[in-house]
């Protein structure tokens, strides 16, 4: 491949992976609006809160993206923690990304004992201010029913956004110029 073709697919494959996923992730919006379905047979309004999910998960690739290898992740695991907990107040099941970051930290040498009780007291955090909140009867519980098959469309514009983002990334390491 010559060099100015590499540098062509650099910067456009990333461009074209993300407009494939906010495409993808509209196109449930779309059609569920232009059939007229709501309710069970279309659209909740866990889908639209999934956008909501979307950004804090982003937020979350960010700060765990910019750690340089061999420090300390103790801060980032609690920031990681507080806005993954924050985020599934609308979609429960995001708390299963805690997984997967901690394999990308244990990957990357990051992780350490510190740092996964840094995402434990971060999620406690969350769950004493979501339990003085659901008591005061300020918010509902939405963790009562972590399963339920209406929070699953919430997954629909996260997962096409942690796609783009998976994708475009190995695009960029395998067409980085040197």
């Amino acid at each position: 491949m010559r060099r100015q073709t590499q540098v062509i697919l650099y910067h456009l494959l990333p461009a074209v992976f993300w407009l494939l996923a906010i495409g993808g992730s509209l196109v449930p919006a779309l059609l569920s609006q232009r059939s007229g379905l709501t309710g069970e047979a279309g659209l909740t309004s866990n889908y639209y809160f999934g956008y909501l999910v979307t950004a804090f998960v982003l937020i979350v690739i960010v700060i765990i993206g910019r750690l340089k290898r061999h420090t300390s992740s103790i801060e980032e695991c609690f920031q990681m923690a507080l806005l993954l907990g924050i985020a599934s107040y609308w979609l429960p099941t995001v708390l299963f990304l805690t997984l997967a970051f901690w394999i990308y930290l244990i990957y990357q040498n990051l992780f350490s004992f510190r740092a996964f009780i840094a995402t434990l007291i971060g999620y406690a955090v969350v769950a004493i201010w979501a339990a003085i909140f659901i008591v005061l009867g300020w918010i509902a519980n939405p963790w009562a029913h972590f399963f339920a098959t209406e929070n699953a469309w919430g997954w629909i514009p996260t997962g096409a956004i942690l796609l783009a983002w998976l994708v475009s990334t190995i695009a960029r390491q395998t067409l980085r110029v040197r």
